[in-house]
């Protein structure tokens, strides 16, 4: 992949995905890529997700990788068969409604073939002056037959009915447990970056949300610096700590994602500016108290702390402003010292810079 500014951990530059599409597209073209869906979706989660071993797996292809190498590492770290799944049981609820109108329209059609036996029976016994008892018992006769027919037609229908009704009922279950691991960070089982770009711009779907939601941005201070002498699975335990704090801290229903490397953000609804300050605070104080020591060796990696960005929804024009501008007061709360919570409201306008080194 075209070389990147140097970012902390190993999250991506924030310059860079602030116009992630055009960023993606750009390296998709500069490395010979085919602009097709699955490939940007693979160069927008490596230039936004912060897996380095997703962005090394790619920048070893070199330039114009073919599609099956793309496709391998896809396979790998984007957890298709997740998707596949998805797809699967979206395929096999669709040919269970298609069952269900094929059986429904199955017995419209026997009930107007029944309709049309009474009516001949009944134009037959109308039009005729008089009734031998054989033509009498030929009526009776085929109108039983036909009744009976009917009745144990409809049963069968009724009961295929259910057992169809049964099996999409099942299905829609398994769709909705798929689709909730494709929006899963697998880490540490907070919604992951795809779910909160997707919440992030239902914000603005209606002037009640924009009036009542905030974002909170959460960013691990020097976690780069815990990684490089705790080694990467003490800091994946550290990070599945937090998330856990976090997600503690916060109201029950929260949205809580990890967005980042490092990163969380909270989307809060019915919080007032304040209201969503105190919570940062909260969070804050609850990670830089919380004990993080392995009670097997004693090894003691705190105190670990956060720095924390917010801004209100009111004060943004869109999905993509409203997440600039938390990450405006989230970086100045690192320029600040780290370990604190800063609001967008209290930064002064002006040019407005970034030292990456504040992030490792």
């Amino acid at each position: 992949m075209p070389e990147q500014n140097e970012s902390r951990g190993s999250s991506p530059p924030r310059a860079q995905r602030s116009d992630s599409a055009t960023s993606v597209v750009l390296a998709m073209r500069q490395l010979g890529v085919a602009g097709l869906p699955r490939n940007y979706e693979l160069f927008y989660e490596a230039m936004t997700a912060g897996s380095k071993e997703l962005t090394d797996a790619l920048s070893a292809l070199g330039s114009r990788p073919s599609q099956k190498q793309l496709d391998e590492i896809a396979e790998k770290f984007l957890s298709r068969s997740t998707e596949k799944l998805v797809s699967d049981a979206h395929r096999e609820v669709t040919t269970r409604l298609d069952e269900i109108l094929a059986l429904l329209k199955k017995e419209r059609h026997a009930i107007e073939a029944y309709g049309r036996i009474l009516d001949e029976t009944s134009n037959g016994l109308s039009t005729r002056q008089e009734f031998t008892s054989e033509f009498l018992e030929k009526i009776v006769n085929v109108t039983v037959a036909a009744t009976r027919k009917s009745l144990e037609h409809q049963g069968v229908t009724t009961q295929s009915i259910i057992t169809k009704s049964s099996e999409l009922h099942d299905v829609k279950l398994k769709l909705e447990e798929y689709k909730r691991l494709a929006e899963t960070d697998a880490l540490t089982q907070l919604r992951n970056r795809r779910a909160f770009d997707r919440r992030l711009t239902e914000i603005y779907a209606s002037n009640r949300n924009i009036t009542f939601s905030a974002l909170l941005m959460i960013d691990i201070d020097r976690f780069k610096t815990i990684n490089d002498r705790f080694g990467h699975p003490v800091g994946d335990r550290i990070l599945q700590i937090i998330a856990n704090i976090i997600t503690a801290t916060a109201k029950p229903g929260t949205f809580v994602a990890r967005t980042g490397g490092e990163e969380f953000a909270l989307i809060l609804d019915g919080f007032g500016e304040e209201a969503c300050a105190q919570l940062g605070d909260d969070i804050r104080q609850a990670i830089m108290t919380a004990p993080f020591i392995n009670v097997a060796s004693g090894a003691n990696y705190g105190p670990i702390t956060v720095s924390v960005g917010t801004c209100m929804a009111t004060q943004a024009q869109n999905p993509d402003d409203l997440y600039t501008k938390a990450d405006r007061a989230l970086y100045s709360a690192k320029s600040g010292g780290r370990n604190r919570v800063t609001r967008f409201s209290s930064l002064s306008d002006g040019n407005f810079t970034k030292n990456w080194q504040l992030y490792k």
